[in-house]
């Protein structure tokens, strides 16, 4: 719902950070987050929204640096994509 609601609100994109697959303290928290992931991206694609503006990425508390490269990584994947069709 509220990565939903991010793209409908106007969001170019949303991205989700779990923990490592495997690894995370709420047992399958980050496998709930990746299937609504997909969700959203099929609800999207549905609607002629592109799915990739939403993601998930996977990785430790102690990857700054990671994160920091997924946060780059997705800026650079939405201004590829351009401006939310919402927006428009």
């Amino acid at each position: 719902m509220y990565l939903l609601r991010a793209i409908q609100k106007g969001a170019d994109g949303v991205y989700v950070v779990g923990c490592l697959e495997g690894a995370c303290h709420y047992n399958a928290g980050n496998f709930r987050a990746r299937e609504r992931v997909n969700h959203a991206n099929r609800l999207l694609a549905e609607v002629g929204i592109e799915g990739e503006r939403v993601r998930m990425y996977n990785l430790s508390s102690g990857e700054g640096p990671t994160f920091a490269a997924y946060a780059k990584e997705m800026t650079e994947h939405i201004l590829e994509l351009g401006p939310n069709p919402l927006n428009k």
